[in-house]
């Protein structure tokens, strides 16, 4: 996992450590065969996303401690499954991302050139 690469082919970043994201929770937008939801993009979220996502049946702001999940507040960074960040898209709620900490096989659901649009790293 440590030599994964981003959407840009460079060495995959950290994406957030408060709370600890990715699937395995390492703090990494890590993907394998267990992730099933390919949860790849590394978002900054918004209330505007957490409400949409919310309203999606996926609660990501209300605290679950039985899990160790604080619940995400906006400005939050969280490794988002990329088809829920490309429906927020087409949706109009899709959150900014940060395009080092995005594992590259985000590219097999999105655009790079969409992936840009949205960065704030860039």
């Amino acid at each position: 996992m440590n030599q994964a690469k981003n959407v840009l082919g460079t060495t995959l970043k950290l994406c957030g450590t408060s709370p600890t994201t990715g699937f395995y929770r390492d703090g990494c937008c890590h993907t394998g065969p267990d992730d099933r939801g390919v949860h790849t993009v590394c978002a900054q979220v918004s209330a505007e996303f957490l409400e949409f996502t919310k309203a999606q049946g996926n609660d990501l702001s209300t605290p679950m401690p039985m899990f160790g999940f604080p619940g995400l507040k906006p400005g939050d960074r969280w490794c988002l499954c990329a088809s829920r960040w490309k429906e927020a898209l087409d949706s109009g709620f899709a959150p900014p991302i940060v395009l080092e900490a995005t594992h590259e096989a985000t590219l097999n659901y999105i655009p790079i050139d969409v992936l840009k649009e949205h960065a704030i790293d860039l």
